[in-house]
């Protein structure tokens, strides 16, 4: 088991200055106090002069005219953070002609050690994750699988400062700024709320935060305090990261007891093309899937909804699967349907491997 991440909340007690006045600004907001993170290292980050562009500048009015933060805070903080030209980096698209490949990405997630370390972590926090499951109705190795996914238990939550990563790419990667905009909001807003120093945490390249990776937009509509500490912990509590999972994918529509996928046969892939387009989330019945040839040895609901997803394999044969309800609320936790897939086949192995050691 790796070793327990740094208390966040408690460094913040002792945040630096211009975290102090974020929290003056706005005492009321205290009353009741009781984030796929890459391995790879950041590089260092580069000096920018982020509080003296009229950009963030800008940005730092609307916030303090809607969320009553101090506008010279928020600029003395913006003083201090630093670009993260690496973020910009990592997010950038993969280059033209590049195959992507699902036995390949397969491989990375659905491993021995993911499998070891996820029946590790699935024993060491079994109550909690039963209790999980029991309130949201999300099944246990799915909860097991997606922190696996995400961070290897914990090992690997990524090491850029959350600020610089959100702040260069809200201001410095138009592609989303919009996107990153409204997450360094929230960031700020949570730090506020929890009375944590902006600079002090940790994430993913993206700004992804803790053993779940949640964006700071997540944390604040999303994650709850499982561990009944008061407090919600997503970096140093696999408790609250448990029950956090289990609720964004319920608050997203889970479905109890539902399949995850169905396997499927693809007579024709040109004629099954519109049924690929179609996308998500699922619009079409089996009877509708039928007329375009795509057919199911599983017998399915007549009228469940259902996506046909393709994974691709390079220069190899597609693989396909049908996507269910629950197929499409594992996407929102990341739109990537190799990374749905990869879920759910990691819980399967989890699963099996946990009844083998009964």
């Amino acid at each position: 088991m790796s070793a327990p991440l740094p208390d966040p909340h408690r460094r913040a007690l002792v945040g630096r200055a211009a975290a102090v006045a974020l929290v003056a600004a706005h005492p009321a907001a205290f009353a009741n106090e009781s984030a796929p993170a890459r391995a790879a290292a950041p590089r260092r980050a580069t000096s920018t002069d982020f509080a003296g562009r009229d950009d963030v500048r800008s940005f730092a009015k609307d916030l303090a005219d809607r969320h009553g933060f101090e506008v010279n805070a928020l600029l003395a903080l913006f003083g201090r953070t630093r670009g993260a030209e690496q973020a910009i980096r990592l997010m950038s698209p993969a280059p033209p002609g590049f195959r992507r490949s699902w036995i390949a990405y397969r491989a990375r997630f659905v491993e021995p050690v993911r499998v070891r370390e996820g029946a590790r972590f699935w024993r060491e926090h079994a109550p909690a994750i039963a209790r999980a499951t029991e309130r949201f109705g999300v099944p246990e190795e799915i909860v097991v699988s997606i922190i696996g996914v995400e961070t290897l238990y914990g090992r690997h939550t990524g090491d850029f400062r959350v600020m610089d990563a959100l702040t260069t790419l809200a201001f410095d990667y138009p592609r989303r700024a919009e996107y990153f905009r409204d997450e360094l909001e929230h960031y700020l807003l949570l730090a506020r709320e929890s009375r944590f120093d902006p600079l002090s945490w940790r994430g993913s390249f993206a700004g992804a935060i803790g053993l779940p990776q949640f964006m700071p937009g997540s944390i604040r509509r999303h994650a709850v305090d499982f561990d009944g500490d008061g407090r919600i912990d997503l970096i140093g509590s696999p408790v609250d990261a448990i029950g956090s999972v289990a609720r964004f994918l319920a608050n997203h529509g889970w479905q109890p007891g539902g399949a995850t996928h169905y396997p499927v046969t693809v007579e024709d892939e040109i004629a099954a093309r519109p049924a690929v387009e179609a996308g998500i989330p699922p619009s079409l019945t089996m009877l509708q899937l039928q007329s375009l040839g795509v057919t199911s040895p599983q017998e399915i609901p007549a009228a469940e909804k259902l996506a046909l997803i393709d994974l691709p394999n390079g220069d190899d044969t597609t693989h396909y699967v049908l996507g269910p309800n629950n197929f499409w609320v594992i996407t929102r936790y990341n739109r990537s349907y190799f990374y749905a897939m990869a879920v759910i086949d990691l819980a399967r192995e989890l699963r099996a491997a946990r009844l083998a050691a009964a």
